[in-house]
């Protein structure tokens, strides 16, 4: 049996919409239920955040998560597949009326992928003070907490409603298909088989979007 594990919303039910096309039936998670079993997998419903952690020790074979969080987490993980569906951008978020000196020696940075947001101003040698929040990112510019934010946007409407802009894009995310390592390797047919199955549903749906 593989175990996979889907992040909870939107995420999952795209996934499970393509192991109906693959496999037939219906693929659904009950009511509240955390676990669904069909034939030879087993689906885990648990936090967005949380689907690699449970990939890298094993309690899941694979997972799918966006690419941000990988990113983040930075735990060692086989990255097999981009799914192309869930996308979305982290970027760098400032009031609409700043402008930011990157020179600046004492900037703010508020954030919940702490990781993302210092591996980045590393890269550009800009010597920021990390701020770690867990919601409500957009507020700390408001309020004077921080001078940016490195925050993950879909459309962007939050931010402008907020009065905020997009000053930098740091990366461009999108659902990735991961594997465990170990898994991997004791269970390389099983894996391969049904990431071949998916690439071919991921391929075809791109395709329709190009014509």
């Amino acid at each position: 049996m593989l175990t996979i594990a889907l992040p909870k919303g939107r995420i999952a039910e795209e996934t499970l919409e393509i192991f109906t096309e693959i496999f037939g039936g219906e693929f659904k998670f009950e009511s509240r239920k955390l676990i669904l079993e069909i034939g030879e997998f087993r689906f885990l419903n648990v936090r967005n955040q949380d689907v690699p952690t449970y990939v890298e020790h094993g309690a899941a074979d694979l997972g799918v998560v966006g690419l941000d969080v990988i990113s983040e987490k930075e735990l060692d993980i086989i990255n097999l597949l981009d799914m192309n569906m869930g996308k979305c951008k982290v970027v760098v978020g400032i009031k609409n009326e700043d402008e930011i000196d990157w020179s600046r020696p004492d900037i703010k940075v508020a954030t919940k992928m702490v990781n993302v947001a210092k591996n980045y101003f590393a890269q550009k040698a800009v010597g920021v003070k990390v701020i770690k929040l867990y919601g409500s990112i957009e507020l700390a510019p408001l309020v004077d907490l921080a001078d940016a934010i490195v925050d993950i946007v879909e459309t962007g409407t939050t931010m402008r409603e907020n009065g905020l802009k997009v000053a930098e894009v740091i990366m461009e995310s999108s659902a990735h298909l991961i594997a465990n390592k170990n898994s991997y390797y004791a269970k390389k047919e099983a894996i391969l088989s049904l990431y071949e199955k998916i690439n071919a549903v991921v391929q075809s749906r791109l395709e329709v979007i190009d014509d």
